[in-house]
């Protein structure tokens, strides 16, 4: 379809003698407009998108005064963050009134579920601890309660009992819910302290029912090398009857930060058993135009077609969080291995996700 903008700016080249090609130009840029889109699409930091029932929610934090917030958007386009919308905003105090990071999404049965990393302060950020909120109807912009803190792991001599932990996500294997965290090994009084990933079983949504189990350290050359070595940002992706974990490594604060990928050997063994993954990386990396992308979720085209990256990235060499929001195509290998190809540098035209409109 021609715009009407683009019939008038093609009349008025009409008459000042230039149209066959001029106007040939600005059809072509129009027609560019309406069918792709350019990153980033948005700013913040550790983005969770999830597709349902024709919609796309993101799930952000946000700050506002120094007060707390988790806010979750409604789209029908993956392209298009609605507006966010606040489901809940940090005590006043208590272990969870500040440093609210990295919520994520998910919908188990009939109620949503929100994992967030907090601490009762900050910066240093020695305190952080994971906690899940439960929704009251099922709507993912309504109510939450807190439904409290996860056990990560037990510290007898800490406040709250339990071990640093960040970045927790979760999914179903073979029926039985399992969740999966960026942790330390054992509480420490500096936040300058190396991070892993630890896998538990649930019994419910809101509770680890099972001793944590360390299923990755960063122990390779592309994993090491920075100030501070880190596994964190773990996401699951599923596809084909694989298991994946993609996870963030080195530093989130550097151009170096990039992804890693673990891959379920075998779904019938028990994934709570560290040998029964499969390391490789960098799967993801950054370029001189895309600095330091980490922290992804994953969903598909509009139509189911095509699967999606959303990730963060660095806006400038400097170190420290100030970051934006960006989408990418990606594919998957004969071995029905995840390819995530070359960021696409910002301002680049990206042809939109299959079956998307643009509004």
């Amino acid at each position: 379809m021609i715009h009407r903008y683009v019939i008038a700016g093609a009349l008025c080249l009409l008459v000042s003698g230039s149209y066959p090609v001029s106007a040939k130009a600005i059809y072509r840029q129009n027609l560019l407009m309406d069918t792709t889109f350019t990153n980033p699409v948005g700013g913040g930091a550790d983005p969770w998108v999830i597709k349902d029932g024709g919609y796309y929610y993101v799930c952000l934090s946000a700050g506002n005064n120094g007060v707390s917030h988790i806010t979750v958007s409604k789209s029908t386009s993956l392209t298009k963050i609605g507006p966010r919308k606040i489901v809940w905003t940090a005590p006043a105090s208590g272990w969870n009134s500040h440093c609210v990071w990295a919520p994520e999404l998910h919908r188990i049965g009939k109620k949503w579920y929100i994992y967030y990393a907090a601490g009762q302060s900050g910066p240093p950020y020695k305190y952080q601890r994971s906690g899940v909120l439960e929704s009251v109807t099922d709507d993912p912009q309504g109510e939450y309660i807190d439904k409290g803190m996860l056990k990560t792991g037990a510290d007898p001599n800490d406040p709250t009992g339990t071990i640093w932990a960040i970045d927790l996500t979760v999914t179903s294997i073979r029926g039985k819910l399992y969740a999966v965290w960026s942790g330390w090994e054992q509480n420490a009084s500096t936040d300058k302290t190396s991070q892993h990933l630890y896998m538990a079983r649930m019994s419910n949504p809101w509770t680890i029912s099972s001793e944590r189990v360390k299923i990755s350290s960063p122990d390779q050359p592309w994993e090491t090398g920075g100030p501070l070595d880190l596994n964190e940002g773990p996401e699951f992706l599923k596809h084909d009857g694989k298991v994946f974990i993609i996870y963030s490594t080195r530093e989130s604060w550097t151009p170096q930060y990039r992804l890693g990928m673990l891959m379920l050997k075998d779904d019938k063994k028990s994934p709570m058993d560290a040998t029964n993954w499969i390391k490789k990386g960098p799967v993801f990396r950054g370029t001189k135009e895309v600095l330091g992308p980490g922290h992804a979720s994953f969903t598909t085209s509009p139509d189911g077609k095509e699967w999606w990256i959303f990730y963060h990235a660095k806006k400038t060499t400097k170190p420290g969080w100030a970051r934006n929001l960006r989408l990418q195509k990606f594919t998957w290998d004969k071995d029905g291995n995840p390819v995530f190809g070359t960021p696409v540098p910002a301002g680049i035209p990206i042809p939109l996700p299959s079956g998307e409109k643009q509004e």
